[in-house]
């Protein structure tokens, strides 16, 4: 049986909001359990509505009140189980970068099809992150003019299984898959993963490719 992806639309252009979530809305394993014209609508539903919380939220960034990034960075603080996914009509690397850097698990552009809205949705569901070609770009690129000077690696920092995890995570496989890869189970998987978030200092998977980047784990163009 397939689980129910429950989801809010958050944007403050009534047509468009309207037409995503019944777009999504005759999609069978999805059901949209609230919509919000901005960020203090949809967090105060969150606060109030604890035990109906959605898998996925969709999120604009230009919203009167609380816009989408704060909006992000107070649900990534209080309600942390929470995916964000930007579905805005700002395509600069800046906003992305910054979108991204707050917590945002996925980010797509309004122009977008309706099956790459689909597909993104999928793959958070089940990844818990997806991030497009474009966007893995923007972040490598944005995040390496900052590069900060290389740690030492030796055999005590990261394992050779700890490696070999983070550059099947930078392939953006899912966590069964990468199990599946490596012989391990998916619970030694997520072991790894937080390991790993713990010793680089990352927030999040978009921090553990960009330390993968960084200090040669993988190539920009791999």
């Amino acid at each position: 049986m397939i689980k129910t992806i429950k989801i809010i639309v958050v944007d403050d252009e009534i047509l468009f909001r309207k037409g995503i979530s019944f777009l999504l809305g005759r999609e069978t394993n999805i059901e949209i359990i609230y919509e919000a014209s901005n960020g203090d609508e949809l967090i105060s539903f969150l606060q109030n509505n604890k035990s109906n919380h959605p898998d996925i939220i969709i999120m604009d960034l230009k919203m009167p009140i609380i816009n989408g990034v704060e909006a992000t960075k107070i649900i990534r603080k209080e309600f942390p189980a929470l995916k964000i996914i930007a579905l805005t009509s700002y395509d600069s690397k800046s906003f992305v970068a910054n979108m991204i850097a707050v917590g945002a698990v996925s980010y797509l552009i309004k122009n977008t099809t309706p099956q790459v809205l689909l597909t993104t949705i999928k793959e958070v569901a089940s990844k818990g992150f997806y991030y497009t070609d474009y966007v893995m770009k923007i972040i490598q690129a944005d995040l390496l003019t900052h590069k900060k000077t290389k740690s030492n690696f030796d055999s005590n920092f990261l394992s050779p299984r700890e490696i070999e995890v983070l550059k099947l995570i930078c392939t953006q496989k899912s966590t069964v898959e990468i199990a599946e890869q490596l012989f391990i189970s998916p619970r030694t998987v997520e072991g790894h993963r937080n390991n790993l978030l713990l010793k680089t200092d990352s927030r999040n998977i978009a921090g553990l490719v960009v330390y993968a980047v960084q200090n040669d784990f993988i190539m920009l163009n791999e």
